[in-house]
């Protein structure tokens, strides 16, 4: 089972700590290319017109400012960095010794500056957004695609369950290819109310969390299907969830759409 997840806005800065050594992280064929964004990142922050350039509000420039120094920033576990909603409820740093294993093993979050970054990785807080045409790179999705079709493609090929939790901005870096889209499973979040359906943001960032935890703490065979995924997702239904549905398209790629208050 792969877990791919988007990257949090918000960050929680180190404050002690190696720093970075991008040989360390996991996916070390990405290197290269992290060290060409990372470059660009730096250069591009210590600009004048960095907050415009990287589409973020003049309220978080001190956080553009601290790209600058990344590679001696000090680092932690990305488990620990990435914050905000989705990662409090998945509590990535919450696990058990035997989920922390699997969250190694399962969960991947896609990054607009790493590419990929296991729970474990060792990283600097950052601000990047996959969104970005970042000078001297270009679009992020565009130059991160042939690395992550290299790194994550083989998996999907190999029949393993992807359960895809990111948000559009990510999709744009990486999708399998259609021979491998029968193991692909997005994950969507809706809502009803007095019996209407409607696509929510902040609300999925949780429950895209909560499916996340559930996966990665209870007991038992992981999924290996998508049939096992809803399922499995089906065992939140009366607490976190109200329903779950699974749809397949014409590719063999399917949907799960998880449904709540």
């Amino acid at each position: 089972m792969l877990i791919l997840l988007p990257p949090s806005e918000g960050k929680t800065a180190p404050v002690r700590g190696d720093a970075l050594d991008l040989a360390s992280l996991s996916s070390p064929a990405l290197s290269a290319t992290r060290e060409r964004v990372l470059d660009a990142l730096v250069a591009t922050s210590a600009r004048p017109d960095a907050v415009e350039v990287l589409g973020v509000g003049a309220g978080i420039a001190d956080e553009v400012a601290r790209n600058v120094d990344l590679r001696s920033a000090p680092t932690a576990q990305a488990r620990s960095v990435y914050t905000g909603v989705l990662y409090a409820a998945a509590g990535l740093d919450r696990l058990t010794p035997t989920g922390r294993r699997r969250a190694a093993e399962s969960v991947r979050v896609v990054s607009g500056l790493w590419g990929l970054v296991g729970p474990e990785d060792q990283i600097p807080a950052y601000r990047l957004s996959m969104g970005v045409d970042l000078p001297g790179v270009g679009p992020l999705a565009a130059a991160w695609r042939e690395p992550l079709a290299a790194e994550l493609d083989p998996r999907a090929e190999a029949g393993e369950l992807v359960v895809d939790c990111r948000s559009a901005t990510y999709l744009a870096a990486w999708r399998p290819a259609r021979a491998a889209q029968g193991s692909w499973v997005q994950v969507r979040v809706l809502r009803e109310v007095a019996g209407k359906r409607s696509v929510v943001s902040h609300h999925a960032k949780h429950t895209r969390g909560v499916l996340t935890r559930h996966l990665l703490a209870r007991r038992g065979k992981e999924p290996a299907t998508p049939r096992d995924l809803a399922r499995v997702a089906g065992e939140l239904v009366g607490t976190d969830l109200l329903a779950v549905e699974l749809d397949t398209t014409a590719s063999g790629a399917a949907t799960l759409s998880l449904v709540v208050a």
